[in-house]
Parts: C-alpha cells; structure tokens; sequence
C-alpha cells in the first residue's frame, strides 16, 4: 500500500465522523520474558490511515482545517541501536502526513486543539473485551486518559472505523486474495506430505517453509489439531503424535501486505472409519448450503437463522440432535458460522442489517464430537459481489 492509499482513509474517516478531531494511537511493545518483547503487530485501525508499523506514534486528523500530524515517541538512543526506529522523514513518506513533530510539541498540539474542540475523537478498548481471556494493550487505554485531562468530550470511534473498513477496496482484495492463494498453495503441498509426518510440529513447519518462502507470514497462530485435539476450537499447542487412523483439522492463513488469509480444512492421516466419513460430509455439504445464501441485500439476521437450521439438519444427519428444537445444539457446533475478515482476521463487518457488496467473511461451519475424539472444521474466505458471492479459496478442494 501506498501514502496515496492512507491519505483516502484518513479523509474518509475525517468525513465519517463529521470533521471532528480524531487523535489515534499506535500500540505499544509488549512484554516476551525478562528484557525481550513479543515481535510487534501495529494497530489495525492506526496502520489503516497511517501505514506507519513502529510502536507509540500518535496521529492527530483536525477535520475542521484538514490538517494532519505525526506524532513521534521520545526514543532513547541505545534502543535507536538495537531496536532501530522511523524517522520523521520515513513516517511522512509512509503516510503521506507532512507535519511530524516531537512528543512534547505533539501535548502542546493538543492543548491548543482543545480551545476549538470541545470533543475528540479515538479509539477506546474494544467493549466486548470483558470476554477476552488475556490482557489488552495498554496503548489504547493511556490515550483516552491522556485526552480526557485535555479535553472536555472523548468519544469512541471504533463503530466508524469498522463501518468504513467492512467494504473493502480493490487494493485490499487484492492483497486478500494474494495471501489466500499462498494459503491455498501451502495447503495443497503440505496434504500431499501428510503421509511422511509423524508429529503435528512437522505439519506446523511445512506451512512456515510455505509462508516464509513467499514473503508472507502467519496471520494468526496455526492450528495443527489432530484426533481429539480437533475438538478444542483454538487448540495451539500442535505437539501430538498422529496416528494413522485420525482426522487432522488445519487452520491456518497467510499475511500480505497486512490483510489477512484465514482458511481450514479436515483431512486424514490414513484410513478413517465411516462414522468420520460421515462427519466430514455433513460439514463440507452444509458449507455449501451456507455459502450459497450470501447475496447482497440479504440480511445478516436471516442468514444467522438459515445457517442455524443447515447445521441442525447436518447434525441431525449424524445422529448428534434428536430433533430439530433440540437445545444440545451448540454442544457440537459452540462458534460462529462467519466472521470479517481484513487487517485483522476477526474483522468487524460494521455491524451491518444486509450484505453489501466488498464486504468479505468466513464461512466456517464444524462438528466437534469430544467423546468420539472427532473435529471437522471447513472454512473459506467469501467475497460479497454485486450479482453474488465469490469464493477467494473455492478452488482448494474440500475433500479429506
């Protein structure tokens, strides 16, 4: 992605909120163990209107003048000698930002902004994080509270962020459907090694070769999930030795350009009993049924109930359900049939009544059987199209 490129985000989002003020922060390092840090991932909605991929920066979007400026964290010189930083200069390349300025210029900034705002602008933590089962970034937190000593409004704009980046751009499909045709490569080259690996870890390296060969990476954790392994929805440990009789569910998806692959399949170690079979085809058969439903203009409410009533009846093909009001429902089936996909591989889809054309999502249904040592998962990335839909990893085969 070009300056040209974040330079349209920012005057969207100037525009979405009205020509508020909107100050956004980088997140920060975070901690590995002892005196190392974890490899450093940018805040999508920051990287989106800034392309800039170093920690602590703030930008500052005045949509009343139209002015645009850089913030740039106080660094001290021995981690400008280990860790390298941006300069200024780099960072108004990358951004297409002119103003770059100190953090102590940047507070003045502020409190000369705050005589003719009486509202800001930013992104608070997300309010579904009371679910998270790990500790956010503090960057986001320090930015509200640094405004609200400044300012006499904060306001959260994370909704007009996800409502502006559910439609996605030419330029972010195709970085999408260049990291999903890595995914899809990799997939197709590893499922024919299967035969020669032992252990998990070694599927798990088969992708890194894949991934790193053609200059992406991970987007997310990989899960390798072998037998019953495959029942534990974000299993990660891929440790397990396989055996010829189990079913190996693979999630994994390539990065490009910062947009996301997320992409699964269920597959076999060797001979697999007919109860497996059955599993298996029950989930391949409902994603097609489910996929199929995505048109523009058709709402996100009836396709939540249709895909609820395709995945009752594929379980009740394997005998899971005893009818179709039973409530053991979500015993078997406990996520979501979609999900955004983008920057971030849980994209918000803006909270939208329909589908809307440029608007891309998972579909992945799955049967998860503990007691029968049995997960199937099959997920692909849809495109929703003016006429339709278009599957970006339709063409990697769903058999196992």
């Amino acid at each position: 992605m070009n300056s040209i490129f974040f330079s349209n985000n920012r005057a969207k989002i100037k525009e979405e909120v009205s020509g508020g003020l909107i100050v956004l922060s980088a997140y920060q390092r975070q901690q590995r163990g002892n005196d190392t840090a974890f490899y450093f991932e940018q805040e999508s909605n920051f990287w989106y209107v800034t392309g800039i991929e170093e920690p602590d920066w703030l930008t500052v979007l005045d949509g009343l003048s139209g002015e645009e400026w850089l913030i740039a964290p106080d660094i001290e010189e021995i981690h400008r000698i280990f860790d390298g930083s941006l300069s200024n200069e780099q960072a108004s390349e990358i951004s297409g930002i002119k103003k770059v300025m100190t953090h102590d210029e940047g507070m003045q900034l502020l409190r000369r902004l705050a005589k003719k705002h009486s509202v800001v602008q930013t992104l608070d933590q997300p309010s579904w994080s009371d679910h998270f089962n790990f500790t956010l970034n503090p960057a986001l937190k320090q930015t509200r509270q640094l405004l609200e000593r400044t300012f006499n409004s904060v306001v959260d704009c994370r909704k007009d962020f996800a409502k502006l980046r559910a439609i996605k751009q030419p330029e972010e499909i195709r970085a999408m459907q260049k990291a999903i045709d890595i995914t899809v490569d990799a997939f197709e080259t590893t499922k024919a090694k299967l035969a020669n690996c032992k252990y998990e870890y070694e599927i798990e390296a088969e992708f890194d070769y894949e991934f790193k060969r053609h200059g992406s990476r991970h987007a997310y954790d990989v899960i390798v999930a072998g037998g019953l392994n495959a029942a534990t929805i974000h299993y990660r440990r891929n440790d397990y030795r396989l055996k010829k009789t189990d079913l190996l569910l693979l999630d994994i998806g390539a990065s490009v350009d910062h947009y996301a692959a997320d992409v699964s399949r269920t597959y076999s170690m060797g001979q697999i009993s007919k109860r497996k079979q059955s599993v298996h085809k029950a989930v391949v058969d409902a994603q097609a049924k489910i996929i199929r439903l995505i048109t523009p203009g058709y709402s996100l409410e009836e396709y939540q109930r249709a895909s609820d009533t395709i995945m009752k009846h594929a379980l009740l093909s394997v005998d899971l359900l005893k009818d179709i009001d039973d409530e053991n429902y979500r015993k078997y089936f406990p996520h979501a049939i979609s999900h955004g996909l983008g920057i971030d591989v849980h994209d918000s889809l803006g909270a939208p009544r329909v589908f809307e054309p440029g608007m891309v999502l998972t579909v992945e249904p799955g049967i998860y059987i503990p007691d029968e040592g049995i997960g199937v998962r099959i997920e692909d990335d849809i495109l929703v199209t003016s006429s339709g839909n278009k599957n970006l990893s339709g063409k990697l085969s769903t058999a196992y």
